[in-house]
């Protein structure tokens, strides 16, 4: 019933998922550097560090990778920040098992500068979504979606950290979910089962 949670920085949304009491097996960064893995260590969670550029390939380094994680056997793996692109036979190894959270609304703008591309195409609302990992980057069914509106004037570091607030609150919610095994993938789209909230938990103000 446990997660690994993989994270490159400062792990706020691992630090969201412990504080929601989610039973986690270990979290691994590839950088040593990374202030999120004495957020961890501080909690008495497992950490452990595989580090990219000891590795000759993406491959390489993903087999190790998978190497230390199924040291754990989780249920789930969550990306948390973890700025690494997986490679197919990774994904294919954890398939239905790896979620991701984004910081924008899929399938608008994925990839990087998120906020500042929001910003730029002058939409009325930006946000994050929790999905699931596949081979194509950040196009994996989506578990849910949380929005905030673009204010008049807004910069990107505020709208940044109004749609962070709003991944520390989504992304926890949806692990519960799938490792209470409310989550089912079918023909490509996720349905959540049982008495849960609704998919779009949004800020409406």
């Amino acid at each position: 019933m446990s997660v690994v949670i993989l994270i490159s920085g400062r792990g706020s949304n691992m630090q969201a998922i412990l504080e929601a009491g989610i039973p986690v097996a270990a979290v691994i960064s590839n950088r040593a550097d990374a202030p999120g893995l004495a957020i961890a260590a501080q909690r008495g969670v497992a950490t452990a560090v595989v580090d990219h550029r000891s590795y000759a390939s993406r491959e390489a380094f993903d087999v190790a990778l998978a190497a230390e994680i199924e040291r754990h056997a989780p249920r789930l793996v969550a990306l948390a920040g973890f700025m690494r692109i997986l490679t197919p036979g990774f994904v294919a190894r954890f398939k239905g098992r790896i979620m991701n959270i984004h910081p924008s609304l899929l399938p608008q703008f994925p990839g990087l500068d998120t906020h500042a591309r929001a910003l730029a195409a002058g939409v009325k609302r930006h946000g994050c979504t929790v999905h699931f990992v596949t081979a194509q980057l950040d196009h994996g069914p989506i578990v849910a979606q949380a929005s905030v509106p673009v204010l008049p004037g807004d910069t990107e570091p505020g709208l940044a950290a109004r749609v962070l607030a709003q991944e520390h609150l989504l992304y926890p919610r949806a692990v519960r979910w799938f490792l209470d095994g409310d989550l089912v993938i079918e023909g490509g789209k996720v349905r959540v089962r049982g008495d849960h909230a609704p998919l779009d938990v949004s800020d409406r103000a």
